[in-house]
Parts: structure tokens; C-alpha cells; sequence
């Protein structure tokens, strides 16, 4: 009976010693998510956003992570697609935030999914970095989206006035997709243009989503002959047959958009036909990227199987979300509030840059509070099957 009771103690020992072993809890972890657009014809948005946190998070968590008040953390990227489709994506914020517990959202990429999800991460305590241009996202007494890139409505008075002084440039048309952003997009640079004084020879043409044969629309505009053609809103695979349908029809000025494209999408549809194209780039060029930049890109290839020139901007996102909750302290991994009181005050070395200017949160100016992260304006300019600097700016507090 002794040795049956000491043989069942021992079997007990060792179960729980193999339990004890199997409960031993792993790195902890904080998980980001992406939720954006990743098929159709601007997939390319929300791709380029999933490989940056994906690439990123790699090279984080191969160096034993993410250290926040002294303890190191897994980094955990969940994407979603949203299909640009405000249903979908209120799915996609709903399944990140209650499932999956996530906090901290990279995304969505145009207003009407930017918009539909506020009231979801507003209720279930998160942030998103969204990628489109409206204002009341960003704005007063909205608190819970951060701009993560150049708005159009800045980027477009600074390129239109440098078409003006270096290209000379008097008179503009707009061309804009039918739905919500885009239209806002371009009522934004019908007025910028108007400030500069330049002559807006066409300002209500549009197409419809989906649209294959952008011919009836352009050439309602080329013939008018401006100096240069805005394309407000142009989707990454839209963008290329809309400069190929203007050159076609003979239109010899320059083409500009204020969105970020794609440089493969284009020389495969456009090839030289776009040669001259003009928008906002990805927010590190060769000229200004660190070491630091350098090593980012050789992962992001290796993640996503090329470089695209708008992860440039859209590799800030994560990298501000882990050094905000950094600097405000472990309780902002779970507390966004306590994340939002480190805001104004944020500031880094800018590890992407060469010249280390200062990494923080801008838009007093247009939102009336910091809800933007200070990424470089780097305007390009396509030139025989990549994108060329034309200049770098910035946006101002």
C-alpha cells in the first residue's frame, strides 16, 4: 500500500511538474492590428501598410523585442482586409478589438472606412492611424484617429505653387473619382489653386468606381488644355490608364496627383507615357534615409517581394505607436487614454532620417490639436520606370 501511494505521489509529482512546465507563460505581447484595403484595384493602400508592420515587427522581435518600462515585448501584427468597404471594415475594427484585443490600429486608407469605424474604437477604448484626408476624423472633439501620412489638401498648395514657380504654371483642371474622399480632395485643391491664383479651367469632371475606359472624361478635359491636370483621388491601379488615356488623346501638360501610387503599376500600364508624373512619395528618398531605413527596406522586400515607395511613410505608424506607449508607460499598452496624454509632449530622433530630425505629432494647424504623425512631404516625380525627388517639405504644427 506504502509503495502504491508513494508510486501515485511520484506519478502526481511528475504531472504537475510537466503542467507547471507546459503554463510557464510565454513573452508578452502586444498586438497591433492592420485593417485596410488589400484586393481590388487599391490593394496596394492597404498591403504596403501590413508588410511595414509586418517587416518592422520581424526586425523588432528578432532582437528580443520591444522593451516598455523595463520588460521586453513581442510584437504581433493581425491584418484585415477591409475590401474599402465601410461595412466590412466596422466587421474587421469589431473583430480586432473585442477578439482579438487589440488597442492600436494601422488603418483603414480612405474616408468612408476611416469613417464608419469611429464609433467602434471611440466605444471599445482604441486608435487608429488612418490614411485619409477628412478633417472631422482628426479634428475636434474627435481624439481617436491620428493622421499617418501627408493630407492632400497639404501637400497639393505646395506642389501647385512649386508647378508655378519652377514650371510655370497658370492655369489647372481637376479629374476626380465619384465617391466621398475623392471629391473632397479635390474641392480642397480647387481652392488651394484659387488662393495661388491660378486659372481653374475645369473643376466638376468625374468618373465612377470601377471605371475601365477613361476616355469620355478625359478628353472633356484635355481639351480645355490646362498647364496642369490634377487627378484627385486616383486609385494605384486607376492611375496609370488615366495618365495613359490623357496622353492618348494629346494632352501635353503635367499630371499630378496627391495620393501616394505605385511605381510598378504605373511603368507596367503607363510606361513612358507617365514619364513627368508628379506625387506625394514615400517619405524616405535615397538621399535622406539612415543605416537604420537601409536595413528596413532590405526586410520589407523580403516581406513583400519588392520595395514600394509609399512604405516610406507608412513604416511610421508602428514605430510611433510602440514609443508613444513607451514613453507614457506600460498602462498605455491597454489604455489608450493614457497614450493620448503622451501625445503632445512625444518626441524622438526620427530613426529613418539621416539628419535624426525630431520624430513627434503635428496638426495644430489644420485639426487644432496633434493628431498627425510629422512624416516627411516628399514630393517625386516618375522618370522611366521609378519615382524621382522632386523636393522635400513639411507639414507645420
Amino acid at each position: 500500500m506504502l509503495r502504491k501511494r508513494m508510486a501515485a505521489l511520484s506519478a502526481f509529482a511528475a504531472a504537475a511538474f510537466i503542467m507547471s512546465a507546459s503554463v510557464v507563460p510565454a513573452q508578452d505581447v502586444i498586438k497591433i492590428g492592420v485593417l485596410g484595403v488589400m484586393s481590388g484595384p487599391a490593394a496596394s493602400w492597404g498591403l504596403v501598410n501590413r508588410y511595414c508592420a509586418e517587416a518592422a515587427a520581424e526586425m523588432i522581435n528578432e532582437k528580443g523585442g520591444f522593451e516598455i518600462g523595463g520588460k521586453k515585448y513581442k510584437i504581433e501584427i493581425i491584418s484585415i482586409d477591409d475590401r474599402n468597404d465601410p461595412k466590412v471594415c466596422i466587421t474587421g475594427a469589431e473583430r480586432l478589438i473585442h477578439e482579438n484585443g487589440v488597442r492600436y490600429i494601422i488603418g483603414p486608407n480612405i474616408d468612408p472606412t476611416s469613417m464608419s469605424i469611429v464609433p467602434t474604437i471611440e466605444q471599445g477604448g482604441a486608435i487608429s492611424i488612418p490614411y485619409a484626408f477628412s478633417k472631422k476624423l482628426y479634428s475636434l472633439p474627435a481624439k481617436n484617429s491620428i493622421l499617418g501620412m501627408i493630407a492632400s489638401y497639404q501637400a497639393g498648395p505646395v506642389i501647385y505653387q512649386y508647378l508655378k514657380e519652377n514650371r510655370g504654371v497658370k492655369s489647372i483642371a481637376f479629374v476626380a473619382r465619384n465617391d466621398s474622399e475623392s471629391l473632397n480632395q479635390r474641392d480642397e485643391g480647387v481652392l488651394a489653386a484659387g488662393r495661388l491664383g491660378l486659372n481653374i479651367v475645369a473643376d466638376t469632371d468625374s468618373y465612377e468606381v470601377g471605371t475601365t475606359d477613361f476616355f469620355p472624361v478625359m478628353a472633356s478635359v484635355v481639351q480645355k488644355n490646362p498647364d496642369l491636370l490634377v487627378i484627385s483621388g486616383a486609385a494605384p491601379a486607376d492611375t496609370p490608364l488615366l495618365i495613359r488615356a490623357a496622353r492618348e488623346l494629346g494632352f501635353q501638360g503635367i499630371i499630378s496627383t496627391e495620393t501616394a501610387q505605385d511605381a510598378k503599376v504605373i511603368s507596367e500600364l503607363a510606361g513612358d507615357l507617365a514619364n513627368g508624373f508628379i506625387s506625394v512619395g514615400g517619405a524616405s528618398t535615397p538621399e535622406i534615409r539612415s543605416a537604420y531605413m537601409e536595413e528596413f527596406i532590405k526586410r520589407y522586400e523580403k516581406v513583400a517581394g519588392e520595395w514600394n515607395d509609399e512604405a516610406g511613410t507608412k513604416v511610421y505608424a508602428l514605430e510611433i505607436i510602440l514609443n508613444t506607449i513607451k514613453a507614457a508607460g506600460p498602462a498605455a499598452i491597454n489604455d489608450v487614454n493614457v497614450f493620448m496624454k503622451a501625445i503632445d509632449t512625444f518626441s524622438m530622433p526620427n530613426p529613418y532620417l539621416k539628419d535624426n530630425r525630431p520624430l513627434n505629432y503635428v496638426g495644430i494647424t489644420d485639426f487644432g490639436h496633434k493628431r498627425q504623425i510629422s512624416v516627411p512631404m516628399v514630393v517625386t516625380e516618375y522618370r522611366d520606370g521609378d519615382f524621382e525627388t522632386l523636393f522635400v517639405g513639411a507639414v507645420a504644427d
